[in-house]
């Protein structure tokens, strides 16, 4: 994605390159529009899906982001400015950031994109044989206009939940090649900075090599990459998912990351910052939804139904063991821990998954009945994961339940994604610096219970 300055406004400062302006002649709005057309008009290919990229008008940003993202992170690029939590309309408080041309791989990823941003130019295609120069030719763009930089490789092949494939476990997948995609677009669009976001398990020891040759080609470039994984739930989403960001600057001075805004415990962590705000919990933002629009893909049917149906909030498959309450159908650690999970709604959810099996959760706390009046788990439903991935309630998924669960699972949590690009953005002087975090000196510790 690349993202350009739209004026000086919301505490941004004047731009320092030669951009588009964001407001454009007729002639140059037709000639868009026939571009668009014709993007759309191209035939696409459906084979394996590979990556793209989205390019954002305003304060030049320049980035490399699979659309199969859901757009989390350009909503959070053009929403940056503004410090508050969710936002629960995607009309409200735009900031200084705004997608010019988007790419990826994925036609549904491209249509929900085009659904929510009808003005962003689209190019559907593999990132490995698109140039650079073509994307910034349809973003309007020159070599070093971008301020941004911003997207995520597919976190698949480093992904924890694929290590059960003997090529994800060896790093053999090949498209962890795609890391050096996002190396070459920032080397040849030369943005003011970039923000890369990729799955926790990239940082891991068996991937080692891909996450050193990606630091190592960014610092060639002299952008002084920093790197950090971040929980999203320390910053205000309902989501226990832990994400690795990379971010650097082309005048190669450090950035230097948020401080968390919230605090509480979760399965590695149990000291809890009393100076912070409590987790945001799952209650918190779905309570409202209840009861909701049932969804015909939502129950849970088939061997394990009575099972999940049994599993109270917050627990797993484990309920049915012999340690626990349920019918002692499981051996002890014998499955995934998101098998037959629910919701704990006085807790941030676990990691929404973009593919998860029949039978993984989270499912929501709450049961239903289904059409034979047996009570059933059920599956979370799409106003639910916007709420879950912290994207406005009037975010338009153009796609079935499972394809929108796939797109927002393989999404960076907005809210995440802005506190990111506002601290950089605001080390970059393009946004005027919010409040210092309050003194983090008093801590509670909780006890760590065993089984």
């Amino acid at each position: 994605m690349i993202a350009t300055k739209v004026g000086c406004h919301c505490g941004l400062s004047e731009p320092t390159h030669g951009i588009a302006s964001a407001s454009f002649g007729r002639a140059d709005q037709q000639n868009r529009q026939q571009n668009r057309q014709q993007n759309r008009q191209q035939p696409v290919r459906v084979r394996r899906r590979r990556p793209g990229g989205a390019v954002v008008r305003g304060c030049p940003v320049a980035c490399t982001k699979p659309l199969l993202g859901s757009r989390g992170l350009d909503l959070a690029a053009e929403r940056c400015a503004d410090s508050s939590r969710t936002l629960t309309d995607s009309s409200e408080a735009l900031g200084p950031l705004r997608i010019a041309v988007a790419t990826d791989y994925d036609a549904p990823a491209l249509a929900t994109l085009s659904k929510n941003s009808p003005e962003t130019v689209t190019v559907c295609s593999d990132i490995r044989q698109t140039t650079t120069a073509e994307l910034l030719e349809a973003g309007g763009l020159s070599v070093g206009d971008a301020a941004l930089v911003i997207g995520g490789p597919p976190c698949t092949p480093f992904s924890k939940s694929g290590f059960w494939l003997e090529e994800k476990r060896t790093s053999a997948d090949p498209n962890a090649s795609l890391l050096d995609e996002y190396v070459r677009v920032v080397r040849e669009a030369r943005p003011e900075a970039f923000v890369l976001e990729n799955v926790q398990g990239l940082t891991y020891r068996t991937h080692c090599a891909q996450f050193s040759r990606l630091q190592a080609g960014l610092r060639d470039l002299g952008y002084n990459p920093q790197w950090k994984v971040l929980l999203a739930a320390d910053y205000g989403v309902p989501q226990l998912r832990r994400r690795v960001f990379v971010v650097g600057c082309r005048d190669g001075k450090q950035f230097v990351f948020p401080q968390s805004t919230h605090s509480g415990w979760s399965e590695r962590d149990h000291i809890i910052d009393a100076t912070k705000l409590p987790y945001v919990t799952t209650r918190e933002v779905l309570g409202d939804l209840l009861p909701g629009e049932p969804d015909e893909q939502e129950v849970v049917e088939g061997e394990f139904a009575e099972l999940a149906a049994e599993v109270p909030p917050g627990q797993n498959y484990l309920w049915h063991t012999s340690r626990y309450g349920g019918r002692n159908v499981f051996k002890w650690r014998s499955r995934y821990w998101t098998f037959l999970l629910r919701l704990d709604p006085d807790r941030p959810s676990t990691t929404l998954q973009a593919q998860p099996g029949p039978w993984v959760g989270p499912f929501h706390w709450e049961n239903m009945r289904n059409d034979r009046g047996d009570l059933r788990a059920r599956r979370l439903r799409v106003p639910e994961m916007l709420r879950i991935m912290t994207f406005p309630d009037d975010f338009v998924m153009v796609c079935s339940r499972a394809d929108a669960q796939r797109q927002l699972g393989n999404a960076v949590p907005v809210d995440l994604g802005k506190v990111v690009i506002r601290a950089l953005l605001e080390q970059l002087g393009h946004l005027t610096p919010s409040s210092p975090p309050a003194n983090c000196a008093v801590q509670l510790e909780l006890p760590v219970y065993t089984t």
